[in-house]
């Protein structure tokens, strides 16, 4: 399955990686063409099971399979695995009605409309969903929802969004939030793509402030039961962190690629950089990183397969594969000097997106005391820690 998916990626994606770089009317147009010849191949959703309408064999599957999607930006839109409609079909998939199924569902994983995902708010920590301020009070049959969200991916042109709002501000901290499936073009909604590193993208690239002013939707949208808008977010956010690092493996071994080429290649000081100690020093380094980083990956996988949550060992790869991305992609840029700050290589963009994973779906920091406080609570317990 490796073996298509990087035959699929080497005939029709590669080649045309920078004209889709421009964003631009024409781009989107090649895309189309990508996406519906991965359907064609039967290629298409990986990460959902054939009863969600996906391709899917399991998360270990989809592991080892990222490691080819992974090595492109472009590759998990184009064969409908993208982050955010990854996760929001999981969470359907899971918790929806026969109803919120077909009428949402159903065209998502089709590809026929995008969606996006509205939890993080400008006043309030990413990491603490039990702070969040935007209300839906309820007015006979239908939620208004009330408030702001920002980066929310890919909000502009997306077909609806799942908001996370508070319906029950009395309820215990876990208990007070629901998430609603609201229409993209309801009106009270204005979404704004807020520019990330300089850079605005366009569709499913941006990340988008989103404004609800009375905004009007039936109580028939809410996801699961009112005050499941805690747990459905911690369902949602525990595989979609494990699908970002099975992203970034690709990406990694991508840029160790082009590092190890251009060190053999570029001569500097009366040889080639592989002969120098550092360059040498880092090619090891990195060696020993991606691959730890893939077993981590691996094994957290099989878990989640074998009907774990492994929530440390999510936690793990989160923030140890996120500064691995980031130090091995910058390795690969200083190899090459300035060429790798330059849309002739793909590094500059591989830097531009790595740099946001020591922070989206929590930061490293929040993920290293939620490993840690588990540990210790094995030993507070009279225990210790099982490396298994």
């Amino acid at each position: 399955m490796r073996g298509r998916y990087r035959a699929f990626m080497e005939e029709h994606l590669y080649p045309v990686e920078a004209e889709l770089d421009r964003e631009d009317d024409a781009s989107h147009e090649v895309m189309v063409g990508l996406r519906a010849a991965a359907r064609d191949a039967g290629l298409w959703a990986p990460h959902l099971p054939p009863e969600a309408g996906g391709t899917g064999q399991g998360f270990l599957v989809y592991a080892y399979l990222n490691e080819e999607i992974g090595r492109s930006v472009w590759a998990q839109l184009m064969f409908g695995c993208q982050a955010p409609d990854a996760g929001n079909g999981e969470i359907l998939h899971l918790f929806g009605t026969a109803e919120q199924k077909e009428r949402w569902l159903r065209p998502l994983v089709a590809g026929e409309l995008r969606s996006f995902f509205s939890m993080t708010e400008p006043d309030v920590s990413g990491s603490d969903p039990t702070g969040l301020k935007t209300r839906a009070v309820r007015d006979g049959d239908e939620w208004v929802i009330d408030g702001r969200k920002w980066f929310s991916s890919g909000a502009e042109g997306a077909g609806f969004g799942i908001v996370m709002a508070v319906t029950d501000p009395d309820a215990e901290p876990h208990r007070r939030a629901s998430q609603i499936i609201v229409p993209a073009d309801a009106p009270g909604i204005d979404i704004r793509p807020v520019p990330i590193f300089g850079h605005a993208g366009s569709g499913w690239t941006t990340h988008c402030e989103v404004d609800y002013d009375g905004v009007r939707v039936p109580v028939e949208n809410t996801l699961g039961e009112v005050g499941d808008g805690f747990r459905i977010a911690q369902k949602r956010l525990g595989p979609g962190r494990i699908h970002h690092v099975m992203r970034w493996l690709g990406q990694m071994q991508r840029a160790f690629e082009l590092l190890c080429r251009r060190a053999l290649e570029r001569e500097a000081f009366g040889g080639p950089l592989a002969e120098k100690q550092t360059v040498q020093n880092w090619i090891a380094d990195s060696a020993a990183e991606i691959q730890a980083c893939r077993l981590m990956t691996l094994d957290a996988a099989h878990k989640i397969d074998a009907g774990d949550e492994a929530r440390v060992e999510i936690s793990l790869i989160k923030f140890f594969a996120a500064r691995v991305l980031n130090d091995v992609i910058d390795r690969a840029i200083q190899v090459h000097g300035a060429l790798g700050l330059t849309d002739r290589t793909p590094l500059a963009t591989m830097a531009l997106h790595a740099r946001g994973g020591r922070i989206y779906d929590g930061p490293d920091e929040v993920h290293r005391m939620v490993v840690s406080r588990r540990i210790l609570k094995e030993f507070e317990g009279g225990g210790s820690w099982q490396f298994r």
